[in-house]
């Protein structure tokens, strides 16, 4: 599936993969990332990793102030390297899980209220970041 049609399938009120802009979706996405990052976390952006391979989350939540991130893949199997990264933009330090998994890496939280954010995600040898994103 496309970024546009996860996009569409989200709910979301803007392409925020494409602006970089915070956005709540609706209740439903939380099934469709499967709510790693725990209670009270949406999913705000997303990143499509190429080959159909899997998708990066950025979640939020407003209680906490915190953004999370987790990498999934779209058909688990045979253990392979999979990332979770994100950090405070401008900052020189990632908030990092890396591994050998079978589903999903992460999640990985960063304080960054009144920040912008980088974050990305592996699986693979498929790897895409995003820089200066979700501000706020």
């Amino acid at each position: 599936m496309r970024i546009s049609q996860k996009i569409a399938a989200l709910g979301l009120a803007s392409a925020a993969a494409t602006t970089g802009a915070l956005v709540s979706a609706a209740p439903a996405q939380a099934a469709l990332y499967g709510g790693q990052c725990g209670s009270g976390y949406n999913v705000v952006n997303l990143i499509d990793l190429p080959d159909l391979r899997g998708t990066v989350y950025l979640t939020y939540s407003a209680s906490t102030g915190k953004n999370c991130v987790v990498t999934l893949r779209e058909k688990p199997g045979t253990a392979t390297l999979m990332e979770a990264y994100l950090r405070r933009s401008g900052t020189s330090s990632w908030v990092k899980d890396s591994g050998n998994y079978t589903t999903y890496a992460g999640p990985v939280y960063v304080s960054a209220t009144g920040s912008c954010v980088d974050w990305g995600g592996t699986i693979g040898t498929a790897s895409r970041t995003r820089t200066g994103t979700n501000c706020g």
